[in-house]
């Protein structure tokens, strides 16, 4: 087995994100409902690892909260004061599709801490890998502002910590969220030593954001890759991606640790998503880049949750890709997976085949 750390803390589960539903506010003919980003996506994940008992295999990572210092290696200092202020005052909008109710900013900083901690484990040898089970999530989050539920970058603040108590140089961030990693994209854009890859739907959130053409500038010209996908994209043409452009371009790049932004919307339940993953898919994502990670940089992956808005599915995705981390062999077999498998369109179709053959030339301006 590998020792694999497991970051969360309760207080993440009582951040509210407000009656938004899946609409940025309520209002008009908006009936008020709970947020899409609601706690039991991931609080069902914590009940399934301790109810098979995988929880008990895992190593708990312990936080403390962000500081102010940490989250101005990515955040401006006008937009910390502005979001404390907020949620001192008890409701705010972060941004776009961001708002939140009291208590939001300690918790993110909570939620900020706990990715801070997983990966400064994983680089110190404590354990061999680690999942970071948190939110509000953060993949979004820019320097100044907030977006799609996200209020601080998490990956970036964890990666910047590291970066400054001089744990590690070189980082690849992986992120399959189904929604564009704009914020961590932005944080890393100009950067040589932070190679950044998403795979995302095309053209879906933020809107005009996450095309191929956006490559990163200056000295970062090269490292930011974009996978966009076309709607309704199989367990096929995810793993086809994973093989011909995104461990390609690990290899490339020869980070000393790598990161996932690891959403589950992608997953065929997912209310806002549309592509076809199973929990299997997920778990043979995992496993690939594990392989990756062990070639590379002495296993040192770390998982940092990110969206996924099925709270019947998300557990049963978030379970096979924990216990493909361990290499454990406690197995919650997927309800659903046998038949998603089976669906049309899961083998990697012809226009599908071609988009990736299409990026792969990007992977040349990849140096290691």
């Amino acid at each position: 087995m590998k020792r694999t750390g497991f970051a969360f803390h309760e207080h993440c589960l009582w951040h509210d994100a407000g009656p938004c539903s899946v609409f940025d506010r309520p209002g008009g003919f908006v009936q008020p409902a709970a947020a899409a980003e609601h706690p039991e996506t991931k609080r069902r994940l914590r009940n399934l690892l301790a109810v098979s008992g995988l929880l008990e295999q895992l190593t708990p990572v312990h936080a403390e909260p962000a500081t102010r210092e940490d989250l101005l290696r990515f955040h401006t200092g006008r937009y910390i004061d502005e979001l404390s202020a907020m949620s001192e005052q008890g409701f705010g909008d972060a941004g776009q599709y961001a708002p939140f109710r009291q208590d939001a900013f300690p918790i993110a900083c909570r939620s900020a801490g706990l990715a801070m901690a997983t990966v400064a484990a994983v680089l110190r040898g404590e354990v061999d890998n680690g999942y970071c089970l948190s939110r509000p999530p953060g993949h979004h989050a820019e320097a100044d502002r907030g977006m799609g539920f996200c209020l601080l970058g998490n990956i970036p603040i964890a990666i910047r910590a590291a970066q400054a108590k001089g744990l590690v140089r070189r980082v690849a961030v992986i992120d399959w969220d189904v929604h564009h990693g704009n914020g961590t994209q932005q944080a890393f854009y100009e950067d040589a030593e932070v190679l950044t890859i998403s795979l995302h739907h095309d053209n879906n959130y933020p809107i005009d954001s996450g095309s191929a053409d956006e490559r990163g500038s200056g000295a970062g010209f090269g490292y930011n890759l974009n996978v966009p996908l076309p709607a309704g994209s199989g367990i096929g043409t995810y793993l086809a991606a994973m093989d011909q452009l995104v461990i390609p371009a690990l290899d490339r790049f020869q980070p000393e640790l790598i990161v996932v932004a690891c959403g589950f919307d992608a997953s065929a339940m997912d209310p806002l998503g549309c592509m076809l993953l199973n929990a299997d898919a997920f778990g043979q994502l995992t496993a690939r880049v594990m392989a990756a990670a062990d070639r590379l940089c002495r296993g040192r992956l770390v998982m940092v949750h990110e969206g996924g808005y099925s709270e019947g599915y998300v557990p049963f995705c978030g379970h096979r890709v924990i216990e493909t981390l361990s290499r454990s062999d406690i197995h919650v077999p997927d309800p659903a997976g046998g038949d998603i498998a089976r669906w049309g369109q899961q083998e990697l179709q012809p226009h599908q085949a071609a988009l990736i053959e299409s990026l792969q030339p990007l992977l040349q301006d990849i140096h290691g």
